[in-house]
C-alpha cells in the first residue's frame, strides 16, 4: 500500500461568480468559501483556488495562468449521459467521445472547457451500446 495519496491540486481562476457557479452546475462541486476566496470539493477530491484578490504563497516555479490547467475527472456512467448533462447546461465539448487511458485503464472521454479555458475531461469507465 502506497504512504502517498493525491489530495488536492490548484487551479487559478479570474473570476469567483462565473467559476463557482460552472464547478458547482458542471462538476457539482461543493463550493467551500475559505479565508481569501474558495475551494472546490468533487467527490473525495478537491480544487484550491488562486483567484483575484489573492496573493498566494508558496506557488510553483512558473505559477499557472487562468486556463493554464488541464483536469480529468471520472463520470459515473456511460459517456453519453455525461455529454447530455454538458449540452443541457450549454458546455461546448471540444473533442471525444474517444478512447482515452485513465487511472482505471482504457476509458472513453470527452473534453470541455471551463469559463477561463482550462481544459477538462470527463472519463467513463462504462461501456454501451452509444459508445
Amino acid at each position: 500500500m502506497s504512504k502517498v495519496k493525491f489530495d488536492h491540486c490548484v487551479v487559478h481562476v479570474s473570476d469567483w461568480g462565473r467559476s463557482n457557479a460552472f464547478y458547482r452546475d458542471v462538476l457539482f462541486a461543493e463550493v467551500l468559501p475559505n479565508k481569501t476566496g474558495y475551494v472546490y470539493r468533487i467527490g473525495n477530491a478537491q480544487l484550491n483556488l488562486h483567484g483575484p484578490g489573492m496573493t498566494p504563497a508558496p506557488v510553483a516555479k512558473i505559477p499557472v495562468p487562468p486556463g493554464g490547467t488541464d483536469l480529468c475527472f471520472e463520470w459515473a456512467g456511460p459517456i453519453a449521459e455525461a455529454g447530455r448533462h454538458l449540452s443541457e447546461r450549454d458546455v461546448a465539448i471540444e473533442l471525444g467521445p474517444v478512447a482515452r487511458f485513465g487511472a482505471r485503464g482504457m476509458g472513453t472521454s470527452i473534453y470541455f472547457r471551463d469559463p477561463d479555458g482550462t481544459l477538462l475531461e470527463f472519463i467513463s469507465y462504462e461501456t454501451s451500446p452509444a459508445q
